[in-house]
C-alpha cells in the first residue's frame, strides 16, 4: 500500500510509473441522486503513480500525494474534483476510478466513469457506473483498502488513493478539503522539445 510518507514513484521513460516499464473538454454536470444526510467523513491519501514528468522533477519529488478529506455522501466525481484542485491542474479531461482491479493500472473491478466516457467509451471497456452520481459511502470501502484514480485518457495521469480513515460522522464545515501535500504538483503539459534542448 502505498502511503504519503513512503517512496511511491520509481522514473522510467518520461513517465514516472509504479513499475518499470484526444483531448476532450469536461462541461460541468449537474449532480443527482445525492442523499441528504451528509455521511461518514472519509479521509484519503491520494497517491502520483505515473504520468508525464521529467526526471528532474521525478528526482525532486520522490513521492507526491494530497491527504483529502471527503464527505461520504460526496460522489466520485466531487473527488475528481478535489484531486484535480489539489495537484494543481487546469485543463479538465475524462476520467475513471476503479475500486477492487488488480495492479496499479487494473482492467478488472468495478469502474466508475466521467460521464462523457460513458457516451464515448473513450477507453474500450464500459464502466459499470456514473461517477457524477455514485456517493463515496456506497462503495463498501473499509481502511486500508486502495482504489485507482486514472485522470486524462492521453497522458494518462495514475493515481492510487488510500482509505486512511473512516468517521462515522463529518463534522460542520466545506468539503472537500486537502488537509496535507507532499511534494510538489508536476505541470500538467510539458514541453518535451524545450526540455531536450
Amino acid at each position: 500500500m502505498l502511503v504519503c510518507t513512503e517512496h511511491a514513484l520509481e522514473r522510467g521513460g518520461g513517465y514516472l510509473a509504479l513499475e518499470k516499464g484526444d483531448q476532450m473538454a469536461k462541461k460541468k454536470t449537474q449532480k443527482k441522486g445525492r442523499p441528504a444526510k451528509a455521511g461518514k467523513l472519509w479521509t484519503l491519501d491520494v497517491s502520483l503513480t505515473g504520468g508525464p514528468v521529467t526526471r528532474e522533477f521525478a528526482e525532486a519529488n520522490k513521492v507526491i500525494c494530497r491527504t483529502i478529506q471527503i464527505r461520504g455522501n460526496q460522489t466520485l466525481e466531487d473527488l475528481h474534483e478535489a484531486i484535480f484542485d489539489a495537484f494543481d491542474r487546469f485543463d479538465n479531461h475524462l476520467y475513471m476510478f476503479t475500486v477492487g482491479g488488480t495492479g496499479p493500472r487494473p482492467r478488472d473491478g468495478r469502474h466508475f466513469a466521467d460521464p462523457f466516457a460513458l457516451e464515448d467509451q473513450a477507453f474500450g471497456k464500459e464502466p459499470d457506473e456514473d461517477a457524477s452520481i455514485t456517493s463515496i459511502d456506497s462503495l463498501g470501502l473499509k481502511v486500508d483498502d486502495a482504489f485507482t484514480y486514472w485522470f486524462d485518457f492521453g497522458d494518462d495521469w495514475w493515481h492510487q488513493i488510500n482509505v486512511v480513515a473512516i468517521e462515522d460522522e463529518a463534522p460542520p464545515g466545506k468539503y472537500s478539503k486537502v488537509t496535507k501535500r507532499i511534494g510538489n504538483s508536476p505541470p500538467q503539459y510539458i514541453d518535451w522539445e524545450e526540455e531536450e534542448l
